[in-house]
């Protein structure tokens, strides 16, 4: 019971703190919501200089022109990833979806399956030592 609650909670505190840090963040939004099919944002569609909006979702360029400070040096190669990523999901013929499940479901399930794994392993050597002293 102990490992599944540890298990649980490690599945679930990212979600936790993603959802805290969006809902204290809205409290110091003072623009105009992005608004897109019906859908309101949480953050702006204006073009602010000093932080990313909406326009930096549309317009790749002009957040690598205001905003990114400290991957400027490597800019080439996380081009190359970013790109690609969406190049891929584009690929699947619905972008949306392929969004939803492979950056959203499946890619922290799997990173969290494998932290799990490299928990267990931990414990199992720590176990082993103890055993073998």
């Amino acid at each position: 019971m102990k490992k599944f609650l540890r298990n649980a909670f490690i599945l679930v505190l990212p979600f936790i703190l993603m959802i805290s840090i969006n809902e204290i963040e809205r409290m110091f939004i003072n623009e105009q919501p992005y608004k897109y099919l019906n859908v309101t944002a949480e953050n702006s569609g204006a073009m602010i200089p000093d932080r990313c909006t909406w326009v930096c979702h549309d317009n790749t360029q002009y957040c690598l022109e205001h905003h990114v400070k400290l991957l400027k040096p490597y800019t080439s190669t996380t081009n190359k990833i970013y790109f690609g990523t969406i190049d891929l999901l584009a690929s699947t013929g619905n972008y949306g979806a392929a969004n939803i499940i492979f950056l959203v479901v499946l890619a922290p399930l799997l990173i969290w399956f494998f932290l799990i794994k490299s928990i267990d392993v931990q414990f199992a050597i720590k176990q082993y030592k103890k055993e073998s002293k």
